[in-house]
């Protein structure tokens, strides 16, 4: 008996490594070539059909142009993987959406939603959000909105670890991420923008942040894209015609093309710490001061604390007390940091002092005056001690 059953094992394996062989050859195929992979996530599915409108569904509409997105991509972008969150009518949980971006270890994801108001109210328009925190109600309601799917998973509290998306105190959460990549999805979501009020003709609503649970759980550039309001006659017409799913999705592939040519270019030009002109402060709303260029030659390590689309107060909330914060500029975005030095380990002991505040926190490195790559600054600081 134990003989048969080593004959069979020994048989067993031989059959595997011999579909392994086989296989091996499709897999590298596949691979050949692909340096970067784009997730499509065409937002709600299944039972969860998003907003509604009087003659069709929000589920359906984002599955029309991601797939056609995807498509335009495929065929004129040999390099370029592309992995669907969902390419059929089906249900997929936020936290699963943001699973695959994560295990594909994407360099790009993209959500594709529709929006909707009111009935009574009538709106126009596309916009394009960035995780960050919302500046006015109208984004905190259209976060509310999009998150809310979450409600009908049955483990929500569990998953979500608490999160009410109805609750605007929920979304106090969203002050403490550090969006590393909030300038690259600002980038490309102002691309999107151009793109659809020049190529689709389409209102411009602009480029806003707001606390999308999809977007918090990625680990690579996002946007979320909301392709015009299925609550407004007209506009549903277009969102449910051939010829306005096939404008939508070539705006967003155009966006991409330029997206992509601008995120394969050298950052250096960008990454310069120059002094900003400022107005004279008010007493109570001094600014947070400018990152001065550095006269040594060794690198000085930084921790970077939050980014913001706009100047903060020195006196700001979101600081939580820190004093002094330097911030510098990149590409629009401001970038606030603490702590200055040449000595790496000081500066890692101040990260991990102040990781109870600022979760997200982590280190950057300049060196006269202009940021440079961390690990790089952390050689040259062993090299000279």
């Amino acid at each position: 008996m134990q003989f048969v059953r080593m004959t069979l094992n020994r048989s067993y394996i031989i059959i595997l490594l011999c579909s392994l062989w086989v296989a091996l050859p499709f897999v590298s195929i596949q691979a050949q070539g692909r340096d970067f992979t784009v997730v499509i996530d065409p937002g709600h599915g299944g039972r969860d059909p998003g907003a509604i409108g009087k003659r069709g569904k929000e589920k359906t509409i984002n599955l029309s142009v991601a797939l056609k997105l995807g498509k335009l991509i495929e065929a004129n972008c040999k390099d370029v993987r592309i992995v669907y969150t969902r390419d059929k009518d089906t249900f997929v949980a936020l936290d699963k959406r943001a699973q695959i971006a994560n295990n594909a270890k994407a360099d790009l994801f993209i959500s594709i939603h529709t929006n909707a108001v009111a009935k009574g109210r009538i709106v126009r328009g596309t916009e394009t959000y960035t995780l960050g925190l919302h500046k006015t109600d109208e984004n905190l309601e259209v976060a509310k909105l999009e998150n809310s799917v979450i409600l009908i998973e049955s483990d929500y509290e569990q998953r979500y670890a608490g999160f009410n998306p109805n609750s605007a105190e929920s979304y106090i959460i969203f002050e403490f991420l550090q969006d590393r990549n909030m300038e690259k999805s600002v980038q490309l979501a102002t691309q999107i923008q151009r793109q659809f009020r020049n190529t689709a003709k389409r209102i411009d609503k602009g480029v806003h942040q707001a606390g999308f649970l999809v977007l918090r759980e990625t680990t690579m550039p996002g946007v979320l894209v909301e392709l015009g309001y299925i609550s407004t006659p007209d506009e549903e017409r277009y969102l449910l015609s051939e010829a306005g799913t096939d404008a939508l999705a070539r705006s967003i592939y155009q966006a991409f093309m330029t997206y992509r040519g601008q995120s394969y270019t050298s950052l250096a030009k960008d990454n310069v710490v120059a002094p900003i002109k400022q107005t004279k402060p008010q007493a109570k709303e001094k600014p947070a001061t400018s990152t001065k260029k550095s006269t040594s030659s060794k690198p000085v390590f930084k921790v970077q604390i939050l980014t913001s689309d706009k100047k903060l107060a020195s006196n700001n909330k979101q600081f939580k007390g820190l004093s002094p914060v330097e911030y510098y500029q990149e590409k629009g975005i401001y970038k606030y940091t603490y702590g200055a030095s040449t000595d790496y380990n000081k500066v890692l002991r101040t990260q991990k002092q102040i990781s109870a505040k600022f979760k997200g926190a982590f280190i950057v490195a300049f060196k006269d005056g202009k940021k440079m790559d961390v690990n790089q600054a952390i050689k040259e600081f062993k090299n000279n001690r």
